[in-house]
């Protein structure tokens, strides 16, 4: 993928390992001041950069391993922009996966791996019937937000998911209320909350027709 936009000197490209350390940068700078992430993570204790830092490179990792879609914007040779996005029959149990879970509590230490992986039960325990694509990590690097670039992604991983026949939909999550006016926008409504402390996280879907049943839809109302 590498494709021009409306956003001036902005290209979208499929990202691979190459890309890693410049994606966990940006994602660090995304979700260090996350609400989600500092309860988590527990921003009041020593170590919390590094336990987030941590974190986003086990996921990053896990999703790269499982060759799973991962998508950024490039403005020159600078990534603003990343997206890493599961498969609909992926449908991920974090604890199932005993590498992944070992990393993490050396990494990032065990309470907080037990946290994120009770918060992560919570979001599959929401998770539509249907097979959906889940959108585990998305962030813009903080110096380029406010400019388009989040729709950006956000509208290049809607296309992933059309171009997929078994998807039939897209899950995120934001713990940060400020973003919901943003995802309804796009088409997002609410699955459900989880309570964090004393806020709530919100887990939100949106119907995604896969390109291939577009097709055949219009053919279907000609009769």
């Amino acid at each position: 993928m590498a494709e021009n936009n409306n956003n001036a000197g902005a290209v979208l490209v499929r990202l691979d390992e190459t890309a890693r350390n410049e994606a966990q940068s940006v994602l660090f700078h995304a979700y260090r001041e996350d609400p989600t992430f500092q309860y988590l993570f527990d921003h009041r204790k020593p170590g919390y950069n590094q336990r987030v830092r941590a974190t986003i490179r086990e996921l990053i990792d896990l999703y790269l391993e499982l060759n799973q879609e991962a998508v950024g914007v490039m403005i020159d040779d600078t990534l603003v922009a990343v997206a890493f996005l599961g498969e609909p029959e992926l449908r991920m149990n974090l604890a199932d996966q005993f590498g992944w879970r070992v990393r993490m509590v050396l990494t990032a230490g065990f309470s907080s791996t037990r946290r994120y992986l009770e918060y992560h039960q919570k979001i599959r325990e929401l998770l539509p019937q249907r097979q959906a694509h889940q959108l585990p990590l998305m962030g813009v690097n903080p110096k380029y937000q406010h400019k388009g670039y989040g729709r950006m992604i956000l509208q290049a991983v809607e296309r992933l998911c059309e171009d997929n026949p078994r998807g039939h939909g897209l899950v995120l999550d934001t713990g940060n209320s400020r973003y919901l006016p943003f995802y309804q926008s796009e088409g997002f409504r609410s699955l459900g909350k989880i309570r964090l402390g004393d806020f709530e996280d919100h887990v939100l879907f949106r119907d995604v027709i896969p390109a291939e049943r577009q097709a055949r839809e219009p053919a279907k109302q000609s009769f």
